[in-house]
C-alpha cells in the first residue's frame, strides 16, 4: 500500500497546490479530504498560474483520477465554473474527476447567511472568506444539510432545499435584517448546476480503498492548514473542518491503518489571511518585503496576507498535531534579499519563556517571539535545482528549521514554475 497526506503546516496559503500537482505525475489518485470553495491552491501551467478552489491539484496530469471526498463542501454553481475555467486551458475534465455523493452542498443561503454574521460581529469579526463554508459544514453537523448525491433525485432535492431556504430566510430577514434569498432562482440555478455534474457523481470510499490496496499512489490533499484546524487551531479564529492529518479518514472513507507518509508543507516565512494572533507578524518593512517578493495576497480572496518570520514554536505544533513526518519548505527565493532572517525559537508569554504553542488564541496573542538571527545569503536561489546550487546560508537556514522542528526537509521550493524545487529525498 502507498499513499501520502500533503498538509499545510502554517495557517494556510503554503503552496500545496504546487506540491501535489508535482507529485501527481507519479499518482493514480489526487483526494481532496476537508475544506471547500474556500481553498485557493495556485498552480502554474505553461508559465501561467491557474488556481484550483475545488479541483484537486492533480487535475491537469493525465492518467490521474482526482476525487472530492464526503469531508468536502462543494457549491455545485462554483464547481461548474471552475471546470469550465480549467477546460478552457486545456484540460480534461471528464471520467478522471469524481465527487463523493456523501460530500455536502454549500447553497446560496449559506453564503448569505455567513454575510450577515460577519457584519454582525462588527469589529469582532472572524475574516472568513464568506464562501459560506461554515453554515454548510454547520447543516451538516445539525443534519439539516444536503449531501450532492441527492441531485441525481432532483425532486427530493428541492423539496429539501425548499424548506431548509424558508428556515434560512426566517433567520436572515427576521434576525439580520437582510435580504431573503430568491428560492425559485435557488433551485433553477442548482438545477442547470445538476445537469453537469451528476455524471461525476460516485461512491468514493470504496474506489480509494481499493487503489491503495492495489498499490496505486494516492495522494490525500488538504486545504488550509493545520493551525486553522477546528478543533486544534487557534479558535475560534479557524475553519470549518479539519484540516490536520486527523482528517484524512472521516474526509474520505480510507482508514488510518491505510494512511502513509505525512508530509507538511510550510513557507520559509509565514503569512496568515484574516484575524487571530499572530506572534511573529512583521508589520514594518521586512513584513512588507516579504508580501511584495511573495505575491502574498489571497487566491481565494485577494485580500493582502498578513507576513511574518518563521515561527517554529507553531510549526513544530503542527508537526506533532498531524504526525509530519517530513516537511517541504517553500518560497525559500522570497528570503534571497535579506542580510539577517529572524527565526521564532520560543514565546515569552506573561514574562515566563516557553516553546509551547497555545491553543487559546487570547493567551497566544499575548505571546512575545523570541528571535534567533540567521545570517541571510543575498543571492538568488531561483535556479537551484540541486542540494549544491544552493547557497551555504541557504543550506544552513533549512538544517536550522530541520533542527528546530525534529524532521527533515524532503525538498525546497524556489519559484513558482514547477520544476523550481530542491529535492533532498523523494516524496512519492
Amino acid at each position: 500500500m502507498s499513499s501520502v497526506v500533503i498538509i499545510g503546516a502554517q495557517w494556510g496559503d503554503e503552496g500545496k497546490g504546487k506540491i501535489v500537482n508535482g507529485l501527481a505525475g507519479g499518482a493514480a489518485m489526487v483526494v481532496r479530504f476537508q475544506g471547500g470553495a474556500n481553498a485557493g491552491h495556485t498552480v502554474t501551467l505553461d508559465g501561467e498560474p491557474i488556481v484550483f478552489h475545488l479541483l484537486p491539484s492533480g487535475i491537469s496530469i493525465p492518467g490521474v483520477t482526482c476525487v472530492l471526498g464526503p469531508g468536502v463542501v462543494i457549491d455545485p454553481a462554483a464547481l461548474v465554473a471552475e471546470i469550465d475555467g480549467v477546460r478552457a486551458r486545456g484540460i480534461d475534465v471528464g471520467s478522471n474527476f469524481l465527487i463523493d455523493v456523501g460530500a455536502h452542498m454549500v447553497m446560496p443561503y449559506h453564503k448569505a447567511v455567513e454575510a450577515a454574521e460577519e457584519k454582525g460581529r462588527g469589529d469582532g469579526a472572524i475574516g472568513t472568506t464568506l464562501r459560506g463554508i461554515g453554515p454548510a459544514y454547520a447543516d451538516r453537523s445539525a443534519r439539516e444539510g444536503l449531501p450532492i448525491g441527492l441531485l441525481a433525485r432532483f425532486d427530493e432535492f428541492e423539496e429539501r432545499a425548499r424548506a431548509a431556504a424558508a428556515r434560512k430566510n426566517d433567520i436572515l430577514t427576521r434576525l439580520h435584517g437582510a435580504e431573503a434569498v430568491d428560492v425559485d432562482a435557488m433551485i433553477e440555478g442548482i438545477r442547470r448546476a445538476a445537469d453537469r455534474l451528476s455524471q461525476h457523481l460516485a461512491d468514493t470510499p470504496p474506489l480509494v480503498r481499493e487503489t491503495v490496496r492495489g498499490g496505486g499512489n494516492v495522494i490525500f490533499e488538504g486545504a488550509q492548514g493545520t493551525l486553522l484546524d477546528l478543533s486544534f487551531g487557534t479558535y475560534p479564529f479557524v475553519t470549518s473542518s479539519h484540516t490536520a492529518a486527523g482528517g484524512v479518514s472521516p474526509g474520505t472513507g480510507v482508514p488510518p491503518s491505510m494512511i502513509g507518509e505525512i508530509i507538511g508543507v510550510a513557507k520559509a516565512y509565514i503569512t496568515r489571511v484574516g484575524a487571530g494572533p499572530f506572534p511573529t507578524e512583521a508589520p514594518d518593512q521586512g513584513g512588507a518585503t516579504l508580501q511584495d517578493r511573495g505575491a502574498e495576497s489571497g487566491a481565494t480572496t485577494g485580500r493582502p496576507r498578513r507576513c511574518g518570520w518563521l515561527d517554529t514554536v507553531a510549526l513544530k505544533y503542527s508537526i506533532e498535531i498531524s504526525g509530519i513526518g517530513r516537511l517541504v519548505v517553500t518560497k525559500l527565493d522570497v528570503l534571497d534579499v535579506f542580510e539577517t532572517i529572524p527565526v521564532c525559537v520560543a514565546y515569552r508569554i506573561d514574562g515566563k519563556e516557553t516553546t509551547r504553542f497555545p491553543r487559546d488564541a487570547a493567551e497566544l496573542a499575548r505571546a512575545e517571539p523570541i528571535y534567533e538571527a540567521m545570517p541571510g545569503w543575498r543571492a538568488s536561489t531561483a535556479d537551484a535545482r540541486t542540494e549544491g546550487d544552493l547557497p551555504a546560508a541557504a543550506l544552513a537556514y533549512l538544517r536550522k528549521i530541520e533542527e528546530l522542528a525534529g524532521v527533515p526537509v524532503a525538498a525546497a521550493s524556489v519559484g513558482a514554475a514547477a520544476d523550481a524545487v530542491v529535492e533532498f529525498a523523494p516524496i512519492l
